[in-house]
């Protein structure tokens, strides 16, 4: 969903859509040699990657999968855990980056944009304290953008 903010309005929100959230250029740059020197190129299309991604995440899942709310706060730490967790998180985002890559998405804008609509459609009155979805908080504190954007 396109965010209904001009980059005004981030601005004004007080959100930095220039700033510097998410630096991949040295990942990205690294991840294009590794697949260059394998000629891999032919095998990241952006369904294959997305494919991969999955299955990546899904490792990561498993990884949790019967935990306790409690071990799941630690699995980082945990030294059964840790070094898989710290493996699928990374696999997770090397797959992302290169899929961003390969279809010219620039992360570091995504995120921004992203972080400045979730703030509009989570306001900090209506959303502090709850995991409610957005659709169903009260209407009369989230922002509606003006006409002219």
């Amino acid at each position: 969903m396109p965010s209904p903010w001009s980059r005004s309005q981030y601005v004004q929100k007080g959100y930095d859509v220039e700033q510097n959230l998410m630096d991949v250029d040295g990942a990205t740059q690294a991840l294009r040699q590794f697949a260059d020197e394998r000629d891999w190129q032919p095998f990241h299309s952006p369904k294959n990657l997305v494919m991969a991604l999955s299955g990546e995440v899904g490792e990561l899942t498993e990884i949790f999968q019967w935990m306790t709310e409690a071990d799941s706060h630690t699995a980082a730490s945990a030294p059964q855990t840790a070094k898989a967790v710290r493996d699928e998180l990374a696999d997770v985002t090397l797959y992302l980056i290169r899929l961003a890559d390969v279809l010219g998405v620039d992360l570091n804008a995504a995120i921004a944009s992203k972080l400045a609509a979730n703030a509009v459609k989570y306001p900090v009155e209506t959303s502090r304290g709850t995991s409610t979805k957005y659709d169903q908080l009260p209407q009369s504190f989230r922002k509606q953008p003006s006409a002219s954007t």
